[in-house]
């Protein structure tokens, strides 16, 4: 499947992109009809609920599935979207 990531006003180091490429492998098995993963990642200014915001946006037939996570560090913020990620595709395929 292709992700497709983005950092917006900085680069992300080679490091965050293949943590992100590995979390996100879990998505092609469950969502095997899925054509694409776009992942943005931000920075707030705001540093009281964590500054780190991650989007990721999973291209499907019928609808994309949208979630947005943010957290103290891309990783933390990556992990949580994945869980919730992970439980919109189930709640998809039930219907």
């Amino acid at each position: 499947m292709n992700v497709q990531i983005q950092s917006v006003k900085f680069d992300a180091s080679q490091k965050l992109i293949e943590f992100i490429e590995k979390k996100l492998a879990m998505v092609d098995r469950i969502a095997a009809e899925a054509t694409g993963v776009d992942v943005v990642l931000k920075l707030e200014k705001d540093d009281q609920a964590g500054n780190k915001i991650v989007i990721i946006t999973l291209r499907m037939p019928g609808g994309d599935i949208r979630v947005e996570e943010q957290a103290r560090t891309f990783e933390e913020a990556i992990d949580n979207a994945k869980d919730v990620l992970k439980r919109q595709i189930e709640r998809r395929k039930d219907k």
